[in-house]
């Protein structure tokens, strides 16, 4: 581990996914009068993160720096930059940003993450190399042959469901999307840590808990229980 432990978050808010609000992308839908990209902003900000570095889609860029970061204030923000055509390629981008040794890359869309997660995340990326925010599978999983037939059924105690952020060591996972783009395998890649290992085989990564409230935006019912777990009713 580096002497020097400060981390950027890169933040995805590139996504084109219009399900939720009709012409609006999910990323700016407002809750309570803010845009859904305000509230991981907010939570970033707050945390013990060096800089932000948020991907836009290209036309998107301009409103990104005036309605959201300046018109909030958002003092960590290094720069907002025009994502690629794929989640793999708006990575890259933001990764080019990073004048830090860890980096932790968010979801735009998953507006509820905590601070404590975003930290716990930083710590793993620190302590590990590279880390993922999971939670353990609450339902039996099953995989599928090319048929549509069951094919396995793994333990469910060793099924996770993905979350972000996902914490690296900024060399690592700069080497291991460097690598990839020389080969071309980038077939299917959904995820940096899928990236990781695909790149280095070798290289494991560690399972950092998460919250089952830091949901993903998808549906407009996501906008809804996003909303109450932001402001949760007070009794």
């Amino acid at each position: 581990m580096t002497k020097d432990n400060s981390y950027s978050v890169i933040v995805l808010a590139a996504g084109r996914g219009l399900r939720v609000g009709g012409n609006i992308k999910k990323q700016f839908i407002p809750v309570r009068g803010k845009p859904l990209l305000y509230y991981p902003l907010k939570t970033i900000t707050e945390s013990a993160a060096s800089q932000i570095i948020i991907v836009a889609s290209r036309e998107d860029v301009v409103y990104v720096e005036q309605d959201i970061v300046s018109k909030y204030s958002f003092s960590k923000v290094k720069c907002v930059v025009s994502g690629g055509a794929e989640r793999y390629l708006s990575v890259y981008e933001g990764l080019k940003q990073v004048d830090t040794p860890y980096v932790l890359i968010h979801d735009g869309a998953r507006a509820c993450v905590s601070r404590d997660i975003i930290e716990a995340v930083a710590r793993g990326a620190f302590l590990y190399r590279a880390c993922e925010a999971a939670v353990p599978a609450t339902d039996t999983i099953k995989l599928s042959d090319e048929n549509g037939f069951v094919s396995m059924t793994p333990l469910r105690k060793s099924v996770w469901a993905m979350q972000t952020p996902q914490g690296f060591e900024t060399e690592l996972i700069m080497r291991a999307y460097e690598k990839l783009f020389s080969t071309q395998d980038t077939d299917g890649i959904t995820d940096d840590g899928m990236l990781l290992q695909r790149a280095f085989a070798s290289q494991q990564i560690k399972l950092i808990e998460g919250s089952y409230d830091n949901i993903k935006v998808t549906t407009p019912k996501d906008i809804v229980l996003a909303e109450s777990i932001l402001y949760p009713q007070k009794d």
